[in-house]
């Protein structure tokens, strides 16, 4: 399992951005944190509650200069969906390959008991290396991180 400390496993998705694009960790990787927040599925309850709360502490991160990414294993096309119909201004990362829940070790193999692998509600935080420097994971898909201990760990991370 990936942990604080750790160099984030490499990985390339498709890219929800109000197009499809392409998204690669380590050309994401730069001067400034990232913030990859995992989430399990477009459209559900708790995962638009969690996905607006980013929305609407954005300025948070970036005034610390970080960028959120959300990642789930929905398809390009429905997270462009769940961007627009949310007002979402961060793009989503579709990992349908599941090979970032993979890399990261968060995949819930059954997720509400329907045999659906989906990625666990997780975040990660990264400096400019690469490195975690912030990990929270849930087997609850119910429960949502703490947006605030998130916001403070990417303003360390940019230190």
């Amino acid at each position: 399992m990936v942990d604080v400390g750790d160099d984030a496993p490499d990985f390339t998705a498709p890219l929800a951005d109000g197009d499809v694009g392409s998204f690669t960790l380590s050309e994401e990787l730069g001067d400034e944190p990232l913030v990859l927040a995992f989430y399990p599925g477009a459209f559900t309850g708790v995962c638009t509650d969690e996905m607006c709360t980013f929305r609407d502490n954005l300025d948070a991160f970036e005034d610390v200069g970080a960028t959120v990414y959300g990642v789930s294993v929905d398809t390009p096309f429905a997270n462009n969906e769940f961007r627009d119909q949310n007002d979402l201004d961060f793009d989503l990362v579709s990992d349908s390959d599941k090979e970032a829940v993979e890399a990261f070790d968060v995949v819930d193999d059954d997720f509400a008991g329907f045999g659906y692998a989906v990625a666990k509600r997780s975040v990660f935080v990264l400096d400019a290396d690469g490195e975690v420097t912030y990990k929270w994971v849930t087997d609850d898909p119910g429960v949502e991180p703490d947006y605030e201990e998130v916001e403070e760990a990417a303003a360390e991370a940019a230190d």
